[in-house]
């Protein structure tokens, strides 16, 4: 997979952040209780994220996208990680793990019949890889795919697969060989989600993150031409998997900046209002060090991730740099918080 360059020129992309960062604070973040209360992201809300171009930010213009690459991705998760990831969420898939299979693997006719309207989020695409015993490390896979003639015949479960209740295309990872010579015998599949054989199970009941939707799938002899293996290629399959997620940590710690950022900000306006004694309790000096500790970890945290979305560009670490990041900053982003809920604390 070649690197990807920006098709966006930086003048305009300082535009375009500057839009995504107006959006998210005085749309997104006034209605955060409300998104919470009702689980749901609302309809007007998901609306204007579509006419923005939300939906396809990080797929290139040929196909309808933005065509950000890395670096500019990175920069966008920031901004929309200032509110509740369920933003995000509702698009995420269509920029990131799902889209990205089709822009690094998908044959020509692939990309043309489906990453326009993954592109303008008339469809909304979903990476269905984890099962109960393989995330991450897609080996331990127990779905399978087998041919019969020009087909493939596709059974197992899927567990928590982001955007599944709305999905319209599911991207499948199955194995067709269960001891192959060599590889790991996955494969990947574009599954439309009104293929017969396919059930979506009701949507996950989750602790956090209200607003995103997440379930389960069931596959049953779902049977699906030659045309939707990605690639056209069974061996494609592992390869297409760890790309695409190697690329989804940068963006999930960069999100965590974003968190960051926000349990900065509130620590800040709560210290400076809030008082004990007649005086604002950011005159006390506990708390200008856990404000200081939070900007810290923030500062160090956003200069990983641009570090590693910069290696990520030019293709010199697309391993080792965008794990480090995601768990740096997935680390640094939960100290944040349970500092701002320590200085929130009366």
């Amino acid at each position: 997979m070649t690197a990807h360059q920006s098709e966006v020129p930086p003048d305009v992309f300082g535009d375009v952040v500057t839009q995504i960062t107006h959006f998210v604070r005085t749309r997104v973040v006034p209605r955060e209780s409300e998104i919470v209360s009702r689980d749901e992201i609302p309809e007007d809300i998901r609306a204007q994220a579509k006419h923005m171009g939300l939906y396809g930010y990080a797929i290139p213009q040929r196909w309808g996208g933005l065509g950000l690459d890395a670096v500019q991705d990175v920069e966008v998760a920031m901004s929309l990680g200032y509110t509740t990831l369920a933003l995000r969420s509702m698009f995420g898939t269509n920029n990131g793990i799902a889209g990205q299979v089709l822009v690094g693997f998908g044959t020509p006719q692939q990309q043309q019949q489906w990453l326009p309207g993954i592109a303008s989020g008339d469809v909304v695409a979903s990476f269905a890889l984890t099962e109960p015993g393989a995330g991450s490390d897609p080996s331990g896979l127990q779905t399978t795919a087998r041919a019969a003639g020009q087909d493939w015949i596709i059974n197992g479960s899927k567990q928590f697969i982001t955007n599944a209740p709305d999905a319209d295309l599911f991207v499948v990872f199955a194995k067709t060989d269960p001891a192959p010579p060599s590889g790991n015998g996955i494969a990947v599949f574009l599954v439309p989600s009104d293929t017969p054989g396919v059930t979506v199970s009701p949507k996950d009941t989750k602790m956090g993150q209200e607003g995103s939707r997440s379930a389960g799938l069931d596959f049953t002899d779902v049977r699906v031409g030659a045309d939707t293996l990605v690639g056209g290629d069974a061996k494609v399959g592992y390869r297409a998997a760890l790309t695409s997620l190697a690329r989804s940590r940068l963006t999930i710690a960069a999100l965590a900046v974003g968190q960051a950022q926000r349990a900065l900000d509130e620590s800040v306006t709560h210290a400076t209002t809030a008082t004990q004694g007649g005086q604002p309790i950011g005159s006390f000096q506990l708390v200008q060090a856990m404000i200081a500790d939070q900007q810290t970890g923030l500062m160090a945290g956003r200069a990983l991730v641009r570090d590693a979305a910069r290696a990520w560009t030019e293709d010199t670490d697309r391993r080792i740099a965008p794990s480090a990041a995601k768990l740096f900053c997935t680390e640094m982003a939960d100290k944040n918080i349970d500092l701002a809920v320590q200085i929130h604390g009366g």
